[in-house]
């Protein structure tokens, strides 16, 4: 009895040593070695650029073309920037117009040649002409203002002979005025015989100061003018200065 028992011990001792050798052949040391490489397939993968989905559209490929994407997007601007100069050509455009506008300036006595003289058709009448002396065009505005002696009053312009523009004289033109000195009926009143003449320049608005006056000589014996004294605008052509 005591021989089959330690011959069946030694049996089951043999059984569970087998049985021990096959589960570390089979699960224990198997599954540790699989454990292994997978960790080892894992950090291979995050060592590998573009092997990752995130970390290689992120960073790999989606940044560097967004950087070369703004870089040219920032040239564009730079262009932007040079086109926007270029329309600063435009603004000296309007500053070279605004000194072509500038070389222009009134007519007045300090930059004209005036002179005033009698006529025989139409009657009663007297010529102003105003040369332009300077050497910039000058601007002759609405009529010229006189004053015999030491007169008091204004005499009137006469509105139908306004023209549609302003008279303008380049260096040498000359521009014209017509004066009716006295009613060639004799319905005038206040008659007297005149020795001197100043004539005053308008601004570029209504009877405002046009600049230095002139004092055009006149004839020895004198100019003759009544109560119907009236001047004309000042006009461009000496015919359209006498037609009234």
């Amino acid at each position: 009895m005591r021989i089959r028992r330690t011959s069946h011990l030694l049996a089951l001792t043999a059984l569970a040593a087998l049985a021990l050798t096959a589960c570390e052949d089979g699960t224990g040391v198997k599954d540790e070695g699989a454990s292994r490489p997978a960790s080892s397939t894992a950090t291979a993968a995050q060592l590998t650029p573009g092997t990752d989905k995130g970390t290689g559209t992120g960073t790999g490929t989606g940044t560097a073309p967004t950087k070369d994407t703004t870089g040219s997007a920032g040239s564009s601007g730079k262009s932007g920037g040079t086109t926007g100069g270029s329309g600063t050509g435009g603004d000296t455009g309007d500053k070279a117009a605004d000194t072509a506008s500038d070389s222009r300036v009134l007519c007045n006595g300090s930059n004209t040649r005036v002179t005033a003289q009698t006529v025989a058709r139409p009657l009663n009448h007297m010529l102003l002409t105003v040369t332009n002396t300077g050497s910039r065009t000058c601007d002759l505005t609405y009529n010229p203002v006189l004053r015999f002696d030491e007169m008091q009053w204004v005499p009137q312009a006469a509105k139908e002979t306004q023209p549609q523009a302003v008279t303008t004289l380049a260096p040498g033109e000359s521009g014209y005025a017509g004066v009716l000195l006295s009613a060639a009926d004799g319905s005038g009143d206040g008659g007297q015989t005149a020795k001197k003449l100043t004539i005053a320049f308008q601004g570029y608005t209504p009877n405002s100061d046009g600049g230095a006056s002139a004092t055009p000589p006149l004839p020895a014996k004198g100019v003759y003018y009544d109560s119907s004294l009236a001047v004309t605008y000042w006009q461009q052509d000496m015919d359209d200065a006498l037609s009234w």
